[in-house]
């Protein structure tokens, strides 16, 4: 008989190894984020770039991380320990990201961003990984919504201290860049100090689950996922077009920073509702709304309208987030999470290119309504594709 008392307690105390790794998004989070809102403007200002270069820059460096996150899921499996990966991971982009300080041409930002994504591709697989083996399976979607909480709390910190700093030096944005240097510093002194490996304790998962090459609900997922990142494409984008309608650079971090805030909110109070009423549901939900804001961004003409619609991009990845990831574990089961959430980033990663091509072209050549009624589309046609993914019986197919 199951003891719904220990259970419980597992649901309301984090495990210390997903308390550092939250911590540790958070800090990274803040040192990226103070650049990253203020790229799109750098690179079409002061380096002389275009949307069509945004997207390239964007699109590799993101699929890169991708590709790479499918090899180290599987390393983390082989080697049946996840921290060194996670160190070295969160290391790489704590050493080159403070260089794009000194880029003078689109070209160098380029190696450097994709060199940031490559230390991302290396720590997220055996980092969700981590998270999972962590936790027991009633509250997968409370850690995992707590990782993405600090993740995007870090990434609301990081545009508050640009803009603060831009405040007093508006033209210094070299001087920012660098100074990102510092909380990286702190991530690794932090991950070297805390981290443990976790023992995988029991968490309530079927330990002979179904093989993931014979797994028809794990694969029709990655399909609806592809589908849906095809038409998700960076970021960037959406800063692109806040600064297309009004808002002007001093701003741009502080809109970023209201985004991450409202992720982060998402995260901590919709976290526990994914344990509640399943992953597949919430997902559901995520992708249906993600439709509707990705359509309101092409139609909005008002500068306050690019507040607003930034404000619900974030609660509606709130949801997603988590909900993605908890999905994988409730497909895969007990066993090889590393592989699993390989796989899932590598569907990621292969979307992620053409993505940002596709939307980047579709917006230079076609215009806003046309690219973002084109990812809107294909949400909807990835949530048509979830439905199709019957809930099953066992704690592994939630």
């Amino acid at each position: 008989m199951p003891n719904h008392e220990n259970e419980g307690e597992k649901q309301l105390h984090l495990p210390q190894s997903v308390k550092v790794v939250g911590w540790a998004s958070f800090l990274n989070d803040t040192a990226s984020e103070m650049i990253y809102p203020l790229l799109p403007h750098f690179l079409l200002t002061a380096l002389g770039g275009n949307r069509f270069w945004l997207g390239v820059i964007e699109g590799i460096a993101d699929s890169v991380a991708s590709l790479l996150k499918l090899w180290s899921g599987r390393e983390a499996d082989r080697r049946g320990r996840r921290k060194g990966l996670i160190i070295f991971g969160y290391g790489v982009p704590a050493v080159v990201r403070p260089l794009i300080a000194i880029v003078t041409a689109p070209w160098q930002l380029f190696l450097i961003r994709v060199t940031d994504r490559i230390g991302k591709g290396i720590r997220s697989s055996p980092r969700d990984a981590l998270i999972a083996d962590s936790t027991h399976i009633a509250s997968r979607g409370q850690a995992f919504g707590f990782q993405r909480a600090m993740d995007n709390l870090g990434a609301a910190v990081g545009p508050m201290l640009a803009a603060l700093f831009l405040w007093f030096r508006p033209e210094d944005v070299r001087t920012l860049f660098l100074l990102s240097i510092i909380p990286g510093g702190f991530v690794l002194a932090l991950l070297m100090a805390g981290l443990r490996e976790s023992e995988s304790p029991a968490n309530g998962e079927d330990t002979a689950p179904v093989p993931l090459t014979y797994n028809r609900r794990f694969r029709i997922y990655l399909l609806a996922l592809l589908i849906f990142t095809v038409g998700n494409s960076s970021d960037a984008f959406l800063l692109a077009r806040a600064d297309e309608l009004g808002v002007v650079p001093l701003l741009l971090p502080l809109l970023w920073c209201l985004c991450h805030i409202a992720k982060s909110t998402g995260n901590i109070l919709l976290g526990g509702v994914i344990d509640k009423i399943g992953s597949r549901l919430s997902l559901l939900i995520g992708w249906l709304s993600f439709a509707a804001i990705f359509l309101a961004f092409g139609i909005i003409v008002e500068t306050w309208h690019v507040w607003i619609c930034f404000v619900g991009y974030g609660l509606v990845f709130g949801l997603i987030e988590p909900a993605e990831r908890a999905m994988v574990a409730h497909l895969v089961g007990a066993q090889r999470k590393g592989l699993a959430y390989g796989w899932f980033n590598f569907a990621v990663g292969i979307a992620t290119l053409p993505a940002s091509l596709i939307f980047g072209a579709l917006y230079q050549y076609g215009g806003a309504l046309i690219a973002f009624g084109w990812g809107a589309g294909l949400a909807l046609i990835s949530a048509v594709l979830l439905m199709a993914i019957k809930p099953g019986l066992s704690s592994a197919s939630n």
